[in-house]
């Protein structure tokens, strides 16, 4: 929120993607916010937003805090003490003291620009109760304990989102270390979501049937509807990939064709909208999950050109690094 920044949007994009016309504007009214409407009756949740403030809450509950209920002045004690950590831990101390050859300078994160801020829970995951993840299928641990023994067997073992091809729904929508802008258009019958990362973009019909079973995608096949001011997407059809970012860089996950996503956009008022994502698949998780964090309108937020492919070396470095380690014996 507090950087400046450069959105690069074709011209073809502008023009494909026009804004629907707002058909009116209606006032809140004692106590109840009504959005304004366009003129195909969706809400107006074109724009500009941002999920950076979430950057400074856990994906999940802490063991210790399992059970107990804190109040407004501990969460944000522990966002702030969240903040402070990340960049004491990214600290440079010298090479003995060093996990590794180090990141970006910390001006590219998010989070040494931005106030920690609470966000009125403690974790990320919201159900199931324990706010804890749930365990994998047996099938899971297996598939992600072989890819990563053969990951730098072959490009294809890699993860998707270091391929420069796609992060996933999950990789798209939840808050990272950075570019955690996501550009909303709204056309007649449709919502387009641009994410900052990787510069992937979902076209969502409002209404209609899923395509044909035998069709899979990277990002699955979305469909959309209204229920109020909440905006329901549903997603099917996806490709299975076998190492595809988890709901957090750390996570080593995959994405299976059983993969059944729903997500909740609900607008809470101009400037605020509450986003959740529940994860449906028995063939990787043992039980449902669901995330939820808002996202904020950020009109001077402007989105990077995110150039994935341009200079990336790190598959083909991982991959030369990894055949030079086998010619050693090691």
């Amino acid at each position: 929120m507090n950087r400046s920044r450069m959105m690069f949007v074709g011209a073809a994009f502008v023009l494909t993607f026009a804004v629907s016309a707002p058909a009116q504007t209606q006032s809140a009214t004692s106590g109840d916010w009504t959005p304004e409407l366009l003129s195909d009756g969706q809400p107006n949740i074109t724009g500009m937003w941002n999920n950076s403030r979430a950057i400074f809450t856990p994906l999940e509950l802490p063991e210790e805090l399992a059970g107990k209920q804190l109040s407004s002045e501990e969460l944000q004690a522990r966002a702030e003490a969240r903040g402070q950590g990340r960049i004491a831990s990214s600290e440079w101390r010298g090479h003995e003291d060093s996990r590794g050859v180090g990141g970006y300078g910390f001006y590219w994160f998010d989070w040494y620009w931005e106030t920690p801020d609470d966000i009125g829970q403690p974790a990320l995951i919201v159900d199931p109760p324990s706010g804890r993840i749930p365990e994998r299928t047996a099938n899971a641990r297996e598939s992600v304990s072989m890819n990563l023994a053969e990951l730098h067997d072959a490009a294809e073992n890699m993860e998707s989102g270091d391929r420069c091809i796609s992060r996933g729904v999950l990789g798209m929508m939840m808050p990272t270390e950075y570019n955690n802008g996501t550009l909303i258009l709204q056309s007649p019958g449709y919502v387009t979501i641009h994410s900052e990362m990787i510069h992937n973009v979902r076209i969502i019909p409002i209404g209609g049937s899923h395509a044909d079973n035998k069709v899979k995608q990277w990002e699955g096949d979305p469909r959309g509807r209204w229920e109020g001011n909440t905006l329901v997407v549903e997603s099917t059809n996806f490709k299975a990939v076998k190492n595809m970012r988890g709901p957090t860089a750390g996570t080593r996950s995959r994405q299976s064709e059983k993969q059944y996503v729903v997500e909740r956009f609900t607008l809470v008022g101009p400037d605020e909208m509450r986003y959740s994502v529940t994860m449906n698949d028995d063939d990787t998780y043992t039980a449902p999950w669901t995330a939820a964090f808002p996202f904020n309108r950020d009109d001077d937020y402007l989105q990077f050109e995110y150039a994935c492919h341009e200079g990336n070396y790190s598959v083909p470095n991982a991959l030369g690094g990894a055949r030079v380690e086998e010619s050693q014996g090691r």
